[in-house]
């Protein structure tokens, strides 16, 4: 579904510093208490990119005027007069008046060679007459205008997966809650795990479930994204999203699944319908991208997670295994020792909460994206100088124009796509 035909390669991209914006924090949070997640494993790229993306590069540069038959068209109304006798010929015309012409158009592919894959579906997945509910389109485009910003959205299914005839295992749900300054737009995406049979599923469960959640405490949420509660918003979404995996992970025990095989990592994005709100949030669970493409500069904000450091303190509070002179006070038989029955019995991994509120400036684009989106766009800098190039104009793109912007093709990435852009007025 990408743009036919091909233009002249991009600029290299920019680098990436990472600019962590921040609100004040205020009182604790008053949504409804949740347990906690388990991730999507990592999706692994069909080929290694050598490309890095952290090499800076020239800034892009503006384009000149185009030459030739139809030049005329691009300084509007005004058209170089012929001169008299005698009086020399006007040779830059494009100096005054100066208009760019639009932008370049969009490509099938950056890169030094072609993708492997086709670049349009190729087959279908297999249909179980049966449950026909658990089919999935090849693709989901939708968009809005809201507030002060315009909302663009997509999934595609990745190359692989078209060639392969397998379901699209990234999620992607929109919703609009509330009416008026006090309207809640949500925008969650989800990817299921790697090889698991129910992977779309589950995607499309948890997107259904945090979206459930956060309509339910809509007029909250609203209120503390205006005024800028960054403690409770925190939170509140970190339990509402515990809740919606643990939902999950209930739901494959009840199906009989391995909870591992029907999880999903998810993210979200909440937007405000008030204009004179320019907070944006963030969150979710696993890995994933968050971008935001400023003065035709991309930065990498991607929220970092907490690490654990150091080894783990056995026996912390209680009464050492050893005296001073190293007698044992206990004998380790090799025994395995029982589950304490007054604690609770350990539950598995989990991946940490992601969160972050950006305060939006105009002309800025945020950008939400899968992993399938997320790594070539840090992978390869012709990639992102031709969306700075494509995104930086004076207006967003439309839903076609957008949608052929996020197949820009690169040899090595071919997962699913699941992109969530936000212009700024």
């Amino acid at each position: 579904m990408s743009a036919p035909g091909s233009a002249p390669a991009p600029p290299q991209g920019t680098g990436r510093p990472v600019v962590p914006p921040s609100v004040p924090e205020a009182s604790p949070a008053r949504y409804p208490a949740t347990e906690p997640s388990r991730p999507d494993d990592r999706a692994d790229a069909s080929e290694a990119n050598p490309s890095a993306s952290d090499a800076p590069a020239p800034a892009l540069p503006g384009r000149p005027p185009p030459s030739g038959p139809t030049a005329d068209t691009a300084y509007g109304d005004w058209t170089p007069a012929a001169p008299s006798d005698g009086e020399p010929a006007d040779e830059s015309p494009a100096s005054r008046l100066g208009p760019l012409p639009p932008p370049l158009p969009s490509r099938v592919h950056v890169g030094t060679r072609p993708p492997t894959y086709d670049a349009e579906p190729t087959a279908l997945p297999a249909a179980d007459p049966d449950d026909l509910d658990a089919l999935v389109p090849d693709t989901v485009l939708d968009g809005a205008r809201y507030g002060a910003c315009t909302l663009r959205a997509v999934s595609v299914r990745g190359d692989s997966a078209r060639y392969r005839g397998e379901p699209r295992r990234d999620a992607l749900l929109t919703a609009r809650f509330g009416s008026g300054e006090r309207a809640l737009v949500l925008v969650a995406l989800a990817t299921g795990t790697r090889t698991a049979p129910g992977a779309h599923l589950a995607a499309a469960e948890v997107c259904r479930w945090i979206a459930a959640a956060v309509g339910r405490s809509h007029e909250r949420l609203a209120a503390d994204i205006r005024a800028a509660r960054r403690t409770d918003l925190k939170a509140g979404l970190h339990r509402l999203t515990d809740r919606g995996l643990g939902k999950l992970r209930a739901a494959a025990t009840e199906q009989g699944l391995d909870p591992d095989d029907y999880a999903a990592s998810m993210r979200c994005l909440l937007l405000s319908g008030d204009p004179e709100c320019r907070t944006r949030v963030f969150f979710g669970v696993g890995p994933g991208g968050l971008f935001r493409l400023r003065e035709r500069e991309w930065q990498d904000i991607e929220p970092e997670v907490a690490e654990v450091k150091g080894e783990p303190v056995l026996g912390f509070g209680s009464a050492p295994h050893e005296t001073p002179d190293g007698d044992r006070l206990t004998m380790d038989l090799g025994i395995p020792t029982p589950p304490s029955p007054y604690e609770p019995a350990p539950g598995p991994p989990r991946e940490p909460f992601r969160f972050r509120t950006s305060v939006a400036r105009p002309g800025d684009v945020l950008l939400m994206c899968g992993t399938g989106f997320a790594e070539p766009l840090r992978g390869e800098p012709g990639l992102r100088a031709h969306l700075a190039d494509r995104w930086s104009g004076p207006e967003p793109p439309g839903l076609t124009a957008y949608l052929a912007d996020t197949q820009v093709r690169v040899k090595g990435y071919a997962d699913d796509r699941t992109a969530v852009a936000v212009w700024e007025a």
